[in-house]
């Protein structure tokens, strides 16, 4: 089929990349020139592990190019999807000003049928106001459908969650566009659930928010477990084995971050309250998830007691693993607390340093994990890299001046932390 994919995002340029993959062609378009002058020339805006061998695959084989033309795209489309993003605005709902402009970029191109797919995570009933859009802007007033498809991506495994994907949602408002949607994933023999366009959209609101609230769940617990005693990684283990609950997004930290749970979060409280009901479930899902933080950061205070020109080390500034996106990250908020409180910061990524030194210039960088303990007075882990794990931790306690560890993933043994001589504080342990 031919494929358009507004936006090289990372959900827009992985779904047209895997879509190429699977024989599929497609043209990726982006209205930022630099963007599309990079991915030309075979370079590509974001890590994400698989991208970039399967970019340059699919490029060779003239399954994918790329194209800062609109109506490039949507001339030589079947199908045209929405990848653009959808920003938070300041009172928790979404700025759609640019599924608008890209709405209207496509009525104007459009002269034959085509499918719009909305694969931007929108709000409840958007699919409609695109469709309005659409009929009130297009010039040639040819029939059209559209579809929403939410996209289900965990940044980091974004291109195994495509190619393998637990389900596909199709939202429709006729049946028209069902055959070809179905066509469309066939090579992905993934389950495909096909719901009225409403419903499509509020799943993955409802999706996302429900994980940020298992997150915040066992956080909440983790400080139960700190006050009694208890292990959380051991009371995660035995909840996790219960087929109902599962443990995936049971892993205690210092909150959720990203580009997706809080803005997701915040969307669908907003939606909920615009549609009569208070979701008060979901705010305390948010305090908890500042809570977690706040406590965090309070164990580095009152272990090192003034912050004021101690030397901290930090491991881990991407949200999270298998990225260099710091959007809303954690790790980042941490970093800017300590700064705040006048810490002096060597700091550590293997992916993230770039996109880092944009939002946080008042840190060192090391490029080598175990060069950051270099006279600091404590180390901090601030997300949970693999690569962490293999840490030299007699390296690490002889370059510090004071043996002190905070682990904010609980990436390492309390018990065999403290027996090597560490001051050790984790997170629900």
């Amino acid at each position: 089929m031919k494929l358009t994919i507004i936006g090289t995002g990372y959900v827009g340029l992985v779904t047209g990349t895997c879509f190429a993959e699977v024989g599929h062609q497609v043209i990726c378009v982006d209205n930022n020139t630099d963007k599309v002058k990079l991915l030309q020339g075979g370079g590509i805006p974001i890590y994400e592990p698989g991208l970039e061998d399967l970019v340059k695959k699919n490029v060779a084989a003239g399954q994918l190019r790329f194209s800062a033309s609109t109506a490039e795209g949507v001339e030589n489309s079947d199908v045209v999807f929405i990848a653009v993003p959808t920003p938070p605005l300041p009172d928790g709902s979404v700025d759609l000003s640019f599924i608008e402009s890209v709405a209207r970029e496509i009525a104007g191109a459009m002269t034959s049928y085509k499918i719009v797919v909305d694969k931007s995570t929108v709000p409840v009933k958007t699919g409609d106001k695109v469709a309005e859009t659409i009929k009130r802007y297009g010039k040639s007033k040819v029939e059209f459908d559209v579809v929403s498809n939410p996209e289900f991506l965990r940044e980091g495994f974004a291109v195994e969650d495509l190619m393998k994907p637990d389900r596909v949602v199709v939202g429709v408002r006729t049946q028209r566009p069902v055959p070809a949607m179905r066509a469309l994933y066939a090579p992905f023999h993934a389950p495909i659930i096909v719901t009225d366009i409403n419903s499509a959209e509020l799943i993955k609101h409802a999706a996302n928010s429900f994980l940020a609230l298992k997150i915040s769940y066992i956080n909440a617990v983790s400080v139960i477990c700190e006050a009694s005693g208890a292990n959380v990684q051991e009371v995660a283990n035995g909840m996790g084995m219960d087929a109902r609950i599962g443990r995936r997004f049971l892993d205690a930290g210092i909150g959720f971050g990203g580009s997706c749970f809080p803005k997701d979060l915040s969307a669908f409280i907003k939606i909920s309250e615009q549609l009569g009901y208070d979701f008060a479930l979901l705010k305390e899902v948010q305090r908890i998830n500042a809570g977690q933080m706040d406590r965090f950061v309070k164990k580095i205070t009152d272990t090192l007691w003034v912050l004021k020109d101690k030397n901290i080390g930090v491991l881990g500034l991407a949200f999270k693993q298998n990225t260099d996106d710091v959007r809303l990250s954690p790790a980042i908020d941490l970093c800017q607390r300590l700064l705040k409180e006048g810490a002096v910061l060597r700091a550590h990524d293997p992916k993230a340093m770039d996109k880092a030194r944009e939002v946080l210039k008042n840190a060192t960088y090391v490029e080598d994990m175990n060069d950051v303990a270099a006279g600091c007075d404590a180390l901090v882990m601030a997300n949970e890299w693999r690569i962490f794990k293999k840490l030299d931790l007699e390296r690490a306690r002889r370059l510090l001046t004071h043996p002190i560890l905070f682990d904010s993933r609980n990436l390492f043994d309390a018990r065999e932390m403290e027996e090597m001589g560490f001051i050790y504080k984790s997170v629900g342990r």
